[in-house]
């Protein structure tokens, strides 16, 4: 019976106690807090984003730039192609003639001394 002494008075201040709740939070994700570094990392990220649309778009003016161009003058990709290698064949000609020009020269020159 003495075990009843000492348990009969715990329980009975427990029964009488007023209960308090703590009050908790409820929240059903956790609290995302970033370091130094993904702050940074994040700030990077989006000025490269808005740099290289930037860029993008500046690329994209250069191309239809050089289709109007093209437009423009009337040709083609396969007639500007054409026209370069006609332009190419015309300065080689140019340039073998004007070798050979300078050839007669130096013999010439070489007749005379």
């Amino acid at each position: 019976m003495s075990f009843l002494l000492r348990t009969l008075p715990r329980q009975s201040t427990r029964a009488f106690a007023p209960s308090t709740i703590a009050p908790r939070a409820f929240s059903t994700s956790f609290v995302q807090r970033k370091s130094a570094t993904e702050t940074v990392k994040d700030a990077a990220k989006t000025v490269d984003r808005k740099v290289s649309d930037k860029l993008v778009d500046g690329i994209e003016l250069g191309q239809t730039a050089a289709q109007k161009a093209k437009s423009a003058a009337g040709m083609s990709a396969d007639e500007a192609k054409g026209k370069a290698a006609e332009m190419t064949g015309e300065a080689k000609g140019k340039a073998h003639e004007l070798a050979g020009e300078a050839k007669g020269k130096k013999e010439e020159i070489k007749g005379k001394l």
